[in-house]
């Protein structure tokens, strides 16, 4: 009786948790937005873009996608470039349209990985590796962002205090990632304190207490080994793959008429890196209306008082390029993802036996391409 009261609790909350994320998503496009700019004289902005600059856009997108291949490569050895591109599409597809869909999307890496013959222990690596890796460049994209805002000139108190909690919260993040590697008794200490937090955090939602000062021990040997081999791949590819997200917003925002004198590349990088930032906090699916919203109202505020045409005009090429830009690196994924599923399926003959232990989940959520 009381484990089914238990599981209709958690249903109620996880409708509530997607009814919840719906309403943001509907109350910014369907209000907040067109607050800003209406979609009529967006769309007319988007038209007015040359087939030329239309084809960069969706080359610099593809370049973008085709980046966190190699980042999968460099931390999965034995992984082919065909491999990390079906799993990366597929899962980042999961979870960008299933609300709360990270864990969904973990389970299907999981299970791609464990078809073509990976181990547990590989897997779980894999996961860890990468979700730091790429924790680390959010990060410190602040830092990099402050420092060629310094060097153009363009630097804005408006970005101290984000620079600040980059910095912050990069010395801890790296602080406690060599802890861990340091010695085992510290990683198993890390690892469970930071088991107790997560389990603070899931209390709430009735979700049951993690223990993570095993796991961390058990990978920490693993991890060591790993790094040590690839941290120079890992590292330049997980960076190349945020600058090409970025590149990707830069040009949009250039096709529409952005100019650089009213919002030069620094400052679009500044804001660029803030709203990275903030998206670690997942409150909508792939941060959907958020992240638009975030993106419009920081480039709005920092070209404004530069704008070289009616504020009107300004918001509505501002509007025009986020919503290219996510169209492109957002809504783009979906399709693809679905086609790379169906690959997986049928391509046979990547299939190897399954290796001989016990079956466990991997211990992090899968890299995904947002």
């Amino acid at each position: 009786m009381e484990s089914t009261t238990r599981s209709a609790r958690k249903r109620w909350i996880r409708v509530a948790q997607i009814a919840v994320s719906l309403a943001i998503v509907v109350a910014i496009f369907a209000f907040g937005i067109p607050k800003i700019a209406n979609y009529a004289d967006v769309w007319r902005a988007v038209k007015d873009m040359t087939w030329l600059e239309i084809a960069s856009l969706v080359a610099v997108s593809a370049f973008n996608i085709l980046t966190y291949w190699p980042q999968m490569m460099a931390s999965m050895p034995g992984l082919t470039l065909a491999q990390a591109a079906v799993n990366n599409q597929s899962s980042t597809t999961i979870a960008n349209t299933v609300p709360g869909g990270g864990w969904l999307a973990t389970a299907v890496s999981y299970s791609m990985y464990r078809s073509w013959g990976f181990t547990n222990t590989e897997i779980g690596l894999t996961t860890l590796v990468t979700a730091v890796w790429n924790t680390f460049v959010k990060l410190s994209m602040p830092v990099i962002a402050l420092a060629a805002l310094a060097i153009t000139g363009r630097a804005t108190a408006a970005l101290v205090i984000p620079t600040a909690i980059g910095i912050a919260l990069t010395l801890v993040a790296v602080g406690l990632f060599a802890g861990m590697l340091w010695k085992k008794s510290m990683a198993r200490a890390i690892g469970g304190g930071l088991g107790k937090f997560a389990s603070l955090l899931r209390k709430p939602l009735h979700k049951p207490a993690v223990h993570w000062g095993e796991v961390a021990a058990r990978f920490r040997k693993q991890t060591i080994g790993l790094i040590s081999r690839r941290w120079v791949p890992l590292t330049v590819f997980s960076f190349v793959s945020h600058f090409g997200l970025f590149l990707v917003l830069l040009l949009a925002l250039r096709h529409v008429g952005v100019s650089e004198r009213e919002i030069s590349w620094a400052q679009i990088l500044g804001e660029f890196a803030f709203v990275r930032l903030i998206s670690l906090i997942p409150i909508t699916t792939g941060g959907l209306g958020l992240v638009e919203l975030g993106y419009i109202g920081a480039l709005y505020v920092a070209g404004r008082s530069h704008a070289d045409v009616p504020l009107d005009v300004f918001k509505t090429q501002v509007a025009a390029a986020v919503l290219v830009f996510r169209s492109l690196t957002f809504v783009l994924q979906i399709p693809l993802g679905a086609v790379t599923y169906v690959i997986w399926q049928r391509k046979k003959s990547w299939r190897k036996p399954l290796p001989h232990e016990v079956a466990e989940p991997a211990v992090a959520a899968a890299p995904l391409a947002s």
